[in-house]
């Protein structure tokens, strides 16, 4: 295959999704995915910029009283919600009857966000195509994709947008002040008056395109290509119909995103007309957020609502009619990883509360964070410690996107001949839960971390708050019930101190359920393959009734699109921030550096700040370049030591302890570049927890417990992580393609590079696989002893405290306990314990080539080039050039030329590395030649 050097190609896939969880239950619930929202991802810098600035004069929110008018919008209610230091208050237009929740707030990230009920009487992706082509220019800026090309004009910390099952969203976040003007006007006259060209509709959504290779036909499309591949992917597609057959009847029978079978059923004209019923501000949220004044906001968008007139907002079946009990058996396709004869997937699914009862929904995901998540879990010892299957499947956990909400308990990775042992373990732990109910420990640490969850604060803390209100507030759910966190929390502790609460939700939903779904993906070796056929006689019957007249229109309109996609834009419309809209300084932030310990000091970094109540830890354990050979474990290290437990004590009793006192501990293996030696490493283990002030000292000695004293000798815990791993890993790839070909193409070319695909590429997957497949672990055991004896080293440890006035005593008094008890090796323990890297071991750059096959649908391409290191002169001109290329060119060529779903350029200045990369592409060779 013709591909150039220091390129990788991946046929993968990568949904882009975000499972959605209330904030409610931020803390207490992590799962799979399942109805994942669609979205579009732009490069907008993941870091927020910090800016001091004078805010522009207005109206307060503070100011504001109920019932009060203003700009055509009339005051509803305030409610002030003192935990989280914010209040919110809920407006309406008079006119249109749009609704605007505003949360006021003492935070520089403001968001605004503008959404539309977008529910679906089927599966063409309408809203998901349109949520696109709204972006492809407006009447005020008539430029192709005019959000991309913000991105040099803007200081923005999130632009994006997403289709999710009722709604669609256009948020944006920012700390300029003129930026946030901006921004607000570009998106709303995205959503409002779009031009929504039949050309823009064809490069996002679908087309029929001479194949240029065999003279034949092939549908294209952003849109396409994305659910393609989407539904190539056994876990996706397997969430995907499972909530299919269990909402029959309903908006929830279909996909919102698009079914690349019914994809090509799309028109123009029925896009057009959506847009006309469902983008209009009778059907519209708005949300906004943070410090800027609301009466200039509300001026904006009051005087785009003068030329609308109120209507009724269209109404889709969203209440499904019990059925009892169905079960459902479908094929699928085949994971590269695991056992051959273990491939199949099973779950039951029953329906639970109205999502529009606030409290119903909060309990159920408690419930469903008690019953499921974590090794003392009661599913969890059912199915996953019972080695039946690898892992959950992808649809297991509670799914609170529905106006019925529903549960799904399932398992993937088993024989086809263990589905009824499946079903009977799911019905007996359900059967036991009823009767039991849950450790009072296990209940108080799931609603202790909520509270902690609350307190701990974010950059995006804005956009988390949108995301957990939003699909509630689409269906009528007052916003501001979901911000009232102790009030559920407190209501939730006096029902299990009255006793049989979490016994009845047992009782009422699971074991005398009137609507459960038994559903089975069994695999088919050769499902890809039907799906390429399939596709070939959807092409082959579109052709049918095209004659020949109909085909040269199409070639002129492809070519039509292929001119207009080269063509110099007048970008002039477009707003842009100058030098005078930004501040001259950015935000500073006191460090104090001091150190620990009395035999052996360790450095210590001090931020003290308002924290909330909250103190937080972070240490690093560095080997540097030593032990390479040891270097593959540690990402197995790391998963383990929140795993296995302790020769003492199960995972299960210290996992309760950590929930009850901390936010979680988290271990991660690290690699950089050393900084005072160019062309070496860093590597080692990083880790941290963070807690209220009150449990400083159980937080240090958990940490302290995990580190000293996880019993590695438990393989059969550790053979049920390995394999929970390795799918886990399988998964990710397909998720995640292009960052694995980029890990990969740079390879080669760095020593940091090299290493951090070990750590977490594509040598990584196979890595752990091979070590899945091991009927004899006692290697891997004395492996990861070794990597416990020389990482765990106070002699290369430093650590971070981040914490407020009050906290910092507390804090040095529990880190000098900690490194009392804490693991030393020696000088002369460290040379006999590892090598270092030999003259024969040091690195050498190669170019070099790399194709990776997966049974998947869509593709993923990287190529990377080593250039210069932060320290020299070109480093900056690098960084800029990285930053321009993306929406100036390879938008262009990728995605709009090619139709992948996206891809771009970057620079990592301290690898000295400059890549590229493509998702969901159609072309990758094509996409290497660009590059």
């Amino acid at each position: 295959m013709p591909v150039a050097a220091n390129t990788a190609v991946r046929g993968a896939r990568m949904l882009a999704a975000s499972s959605r969880i209330p904030l409610l239950a931020a803390a207490t619930q992590r799962r799979s995915i399942r109805s994942p929202l669609l979205t579009r991802l732009f490069s907008s810098s993941a870091y927020p910029r910090q800016q001091n600035q004078e805010q522009p004069q207005g109206t307060t929110a503070g100011s504001l009283t109920k019932d009060q008018e203003l700009h055509g919008f009339v005051v509803e209610d305030i409610q002030s919600v003192s935990e989280l230091k914010l209040r919110a208050i809920r407006l309406r237009h008079q006119k249109t009857n749009l609704e605007w929740l505003h949360i006021d707030r003492d935070d520089r990230n403001n968001v605004f966000s503008i959404g539309f009920n977008t529910s679906v009487s089927d599966s063409t992706g309408v809203p998901h195509i349109l949520e696109h082509t709204t972006l492809c220019g407006s009447e005020n800026y008539p430029v192709r994709d005019p959000f991309f090309k913000m991105l040099n004009r803007s200081m923005s910390t999130f632009m994006n947008a997403w289709t999710a099952h009722d709604y669609t969203q256009y948020p944006f976040a920012t700390q300029n002040a003129q930026d946030y003007e901006n921004l607000q006007r570009v998106y709303l006259d995205a959503v409002f008056r779009p031009v929504l060209r039949e050309m823009d509709f064809r490069q996002e959504g679908w087309r029929l395109e001479r194949n240029g290779q065999d003279s034949g036909w092939q549908f294209k499309g952003v849109v396409y290509n994305e659910m393609k591949g989407a539904f190539s992917d056994a876990g996706s597609l397997y969430a995907t119909r499972a909530e299919q057959q269990l909402f029959p009847g309903t908006t929830y029978q279909y996909v919102s995103g698009g079914d690349p079978e019914f994809i090509p059923d799309l028109t123009h004209e029925q896009l057009v007309a959506f847009h006309r019923e469902r983008y209009h501000p009778s059907n519209a949220r708005v949300y906004t957020y943070g410090n800027l004044p609301l009466a200039p906001q509300l001026e904006r968008v009051g005087r785009l609502m003068d030329s609308y007139d109120r209507i009724s907002p269209v109404h889709v079946p969203m209440d499904v009619e019990e059925f009892g009990e169905k079960q459902v058996t479908e094929l699928g396709p085949v994971e590269s990883v695991g056992q051959p004869d273990k491939q199949t997937r099973f779950s039951l699914s029953f329906l639970a509360n109205d999502l529009r009862n606030v409290y119903d929904t909060f309990s159920m995901s408690v419930f469903s964070n008690l019953l499921l998540s974590g090794t003392s879990a009661p599913m969890h010892k059912a199915l996953i410690d019972s080695h039946i299957g690898s892992d959950y499947s992808a649809n297991t956990g509670y799914s609170p996107f529905t106006r019925r909400t529903s549960l799904a308990v399932g398992l993937q990775g088993i024989a086809d001949s263990d589905i009824s042992l499946v079903e009977t373990r799911i019905r007996e732990t359900f059967a036991l839960v009823h009767r039991q109910g849950f450790e009072r420990r296990r209940v108080d640490a799931a609603l202790a971390n909520v509270e902690l969850a609350y307190k701990h604060r974010t950059a995006d803390f804005g956009l988390s708050l949108m995301k957990s209100i939003s699909t509630g507030w689409f269906h009528g759910v007052n916003p501001v019930e979901y911000l009232k966190v102790s009030e559920n929390v407190a209501r939730l502790r006096a029902d299990v101190e009255r006793g049989g609460f979490f016994e009845s939700l047992a009782e009422r939903y699971f074991l005398n359920s009137k609507h459960t779904l038994k559903y089975a993906m069994l695999p088919d070796t050769k499902y890809n393959q039907r799906l390429d056929q399939r596709e070939h006689e959807m092409i082959q019957n579109k052709l049918d009734t095209l004659s020949s007249a109909d085909l040269a229109a199409i070639d002129q309109k492809n070519e039509q699109l292929a001119e207009e996609q080269m063509r110099k834009e007048d970008l002039s419309s477009l707003p842009t921030l100058t030098l005078q809209d930004v501040p001259e300084q950015a935000g500073r932030f006191a460090l104090d550096m001091g150190v620990a310990g009395d035999e052996v000091t360790v450095p210590v970094q001090w931020r003290t700040t308002s924290t909330n109540g909250i103190s937080y830890l972070r240490v690093i354990n560095d080997v540097r370049d030593k032990y390479p050979e040891l270097r593959p474990y540690l990402p197995l290290f790391c998963d383990a030591l929140t795993y296995l437990g302790t020769k003492t004590r199960d995972m299960a009793e210290i996992e309760t302890d950590i929930r009850l006192h901390t936010g979680g501990v988290s271990f991660a293996p690290f690699v950089t570049t050393d900084l005072a030696n160019l062309g070496h490493i860093e590597a080692g283990i990083s880790y941290g927890s963070h807690c209220l002030d009150q449990h400083i000292d159980d937080m240090y000695r958990l940490v302290l417990e995990l580190v000293r004293e996880t019993n590695f000798d438990n393989t059969d815990r550790l053979r049920a992580l390995l394999n929970a791993v390795s799918s886990s890993m399988f998964n990710d790839v397909a998720s995640s393609g292009h960052a694995y070909a980029r890990r990969l193409a740079a390879s080669t070319l760095a020593p940091e590079a090299q290493a951090l695909e070990a750590l977490n590429g594509i040598t990584q997957v196979k890595f752990i696989s091979d070590l899945a497949r091991l009927t004899d672990l006692s290697p891997v055991v004395e492996k990861l002893k070794q990597v416990q004896e020389v990482v765990f080293n106070k002699l290369t440890m430093r650590s971070a405290i981040t914490t407020n006035v009050g906290g910092v005593d507390e804090n040095q008094r529990a880190l000098e306990r900690f490194l009392e008890k804490y693991p030393k090796l020696t000088n002369d323990d460290s040379g006999n314990n590892g090598s270092d890297m030999s003259a024969d071991q040091k690195f050498v750059p190669a170019n070099m080539r790399f194709f990776c096959p997966l049974p998947v649908a869509t593709n993923y391409a990287g190529k990377a080039t080593r250039t210069v290191p932060y320290n020299h002169p070109d480093s900056v001109k690098l960084q800029m050039l990285a930053k321009f290329l993306t929406p100036n060119y390879l938008h262009r060529e990728i995605r709009e030329r090619n139709g992948a779903y996206g891809g771009g350029a970057g620079y990592s200045a301290i690898q000295g590395i400059f890549s590229f990369f493509s998702y969901r592409d159609p072309s990758p060779i094509a996409t290497i030649d660009t590059f």
